[in-house]
């Protein structure tokens, strides 16, 4: 199959490049730069010069020469509705496959660090995240292409981890170089559902083979709330824990990371289990503890 991948020089569509082109797949990836064709080469996999803004044009032409393209980009809100408005016309009545990355952030709760109750499968209904309404049209734009002659899925995973990853636990680990402790928010209670990135692969795979048209399928493994994160991350490095008000997070993450290490995110997968046959493989989140490339990260700079 001839895929092309959007965002193929990012963390889960870099994943996905090389895991689909061990599988016997040729695969294509959207180059921004040179430098990105040149990283996208060294792995064997054939750069597409473009992007989302201004050349997106050369982005569709590719997506309408493949086989099946995969949406696995970061992009702003402007460029990722344009682009998905651009694709679902452009391959409609071509039954090809196009496979859209979201992720649970749509339906995360803002608890303040609180634990939540509430667990979301496919079909479950829930309140968009604000900051995330574009991205659940998005997800709605593709599943109604899927009626209009086009192998459109959407696949929702929960908080991606792996070699390489910038999640909750590097997050943890950055808390002690910017206050001395391992920080979590509030009661650090709240919960977000995890899954290694080397099980999204096999289902961005399972679903190039089986999924079915219109299909949303989760992807999540295992639950670990951040208070643990921290209480793990403080015993790798003999540092005390900390739980901040949101004020308090903002000036260790961001306003935007201190919102992420707030909320809850849980989700069950029980349609890419059903319909797909997956299972994931990598339960344990926290296996990564003690890592060096995380050890560093605890490094306050300069």
């Amino acid at each position: 199959m001839n895929i092309f991948i959007i965002g193929a020089t990012g963390f889960v569509g870099g994943s996905l490049a090389r895991y689909l082109s061990a599988e016997g797949h040729a695969v294509t990836g959207l180059a921004r730069t040179e430098s990105a064709a040149a990283t996208l080469e060294s792995r064997s996999i054939t750069p597409v010069a473009g992007d989302l803004a201004e050349h997106r044009a050369a982005v569709i032409e590719a997506a309408r020469t493949a086989d099946a393209v995969i949406y696995a980009a970061q992009a702003g809100s402007e460029q990722e509705t344009a682009t998905v408005q651009d694709l679902t016309r452009a391959l409609a009545g071509t039954d090809k496959t196009l496979i859209f990355l979201s992720g649970s952030g749509v339906l995360v709760q803002r608890t303040a660090g609180a634990w939540s109750p509430d667990v979301f499968a496919e079909d479950d209904p829930f309140t968009p995240e604000p900051l995330a309404d574009y991205r659940k049209a998005a997800e709605d734009a593709v599943l109604a292409a899927a009626q209009d002659g086009l192998r459109a899925m959407v696949i929702r995973p929960g908080l991606i981890w792996g070699p390489g990853d910038h999640g909750h636990v590097s997050m943890v680990y950055r808390s002690v170089a910017a206050t001395g402790a391992a920080c979590y928010v509030g009661e650090g209670l709240n919960t977000y559902s995890h899954v290694h990135i080397d099980d999204v692969t096999r289902l961005f795979s399972l679903a190039l083979e089986r999924g079915r048209p219109g299909g949303l399928y989760h992807a999540v493994a295992g639950e670990t709330p951040n208070r643990w994160i921290a209480e793990r991350v403080a015993a790798d490095l003999g540092v005390r824990t900390c739980g901040l008000t949101p004020d308090e997070a903002t000036g260790v993450w961001g306003e935007f990371g201190a919102l992420i290490m707030a909320v809850s995110g849980r989700i069950r997968a029980v349609r890419a289990q059903r319909e797909l046959g997956w299972q994931p493989r990598h339960t344990d989140m926290l296996t990564m503890i003690g890592e060096e490339r995380l050890r560093r990260l605890a490094t306050p700079a300069g």
